[in-house]
């Protein structure tokens, strides 16, 4: 098993989630609604702590914030908008904890005093209904987040441009792969990136007949 303290600086922090998502695919990327709640707002990255809550009860949200280590990312399958998640205390005592976002498929409340904290939290949006304390249930399982399947330990990267998961069995590779990417984009002109653009959709665009 991975340990959450190899996170705390996590090498993922210098990969862009674009970088990620041209490796990986759209099945590792969340939704579009699943979006940075305040901005700007910086890349975050770090292993899943993975919850499940039940449609407007969040007590398993509010039990994982002392129970995940330090770095962590807690990633929350509801996909109810009706009642909040979390709130400002709850964001300011899991920032407190070290844990690194919320990532939460779902809404919270109290959004001033997260922004003004700098606490990340990506979710799709607010509302100032809290939600029900009832409902227990196991932490650390399969959750589904933004329309991606989330282990516990899946690496988490999240930024302004979306939130994206990397399989915590491919984590060197990817990282490695995402590296050699980002070296060669440094040393490129635009001038040479413009010019293999355009023979690029020259060529498709030929193949597919068009002219002009």
């Amino acid at each position: 098993m991975i340990e959450t303290t190899e996170f705390l600086d996590s090498p993922f922090l210098d990969i862009p989630t674009t970088t990620l998502a041209d490796l990986l695919g759209r099945e590792r990327v969340m939704d579009i609604g699943i979006r940075p709640l305040w901005g700007p707002v910086p890349r975050v990255a770090g292993p899943a702590f993975t919850v499940r809550c039940p449609p407007g009860d969040n007590l398993m949200l509010h039990a994982a914030i002392h129970r995940a280590e330090p770095g962590s990312v807690i990633v929350v399958e509801s996909g109810n908008l009706d009642y909040a998640l979390a709130g400002g205390n709850v964001c300011a005592v899991a920032q407190r904890r070290g844990i690194a976002a919320f990532v939460l498929d779902g809404v919270i409340r109290d959004l001033a005093e997260v922004r003004e904290a700098g606490f990340p939290v990506f979710a799709r949006g607010v509302i100032p209904i809290p939600g029900a304390k009832k409902a227990v249930g196991p932490l650390g399982g399969r959750v589904r987040c933004g329309g991606v399947r989330v282990d516990a330990g899946d690496v988490v990267v999240a930024d302004e441009e979306g939130v994206v998961a990397v399989p915590a069995a491919r984590r060197e590779e990817i990282l490695t792969a995402a590296r050699a990417t980002l070296a060669k984009e440094a040393t490129e002109t635009l001038d040479a990136w413009e010019s293999a653009h355009r023979a690029r959709v020259d060529a498709i665009l030929a193949e597919g007949g068009f002219e002009g």
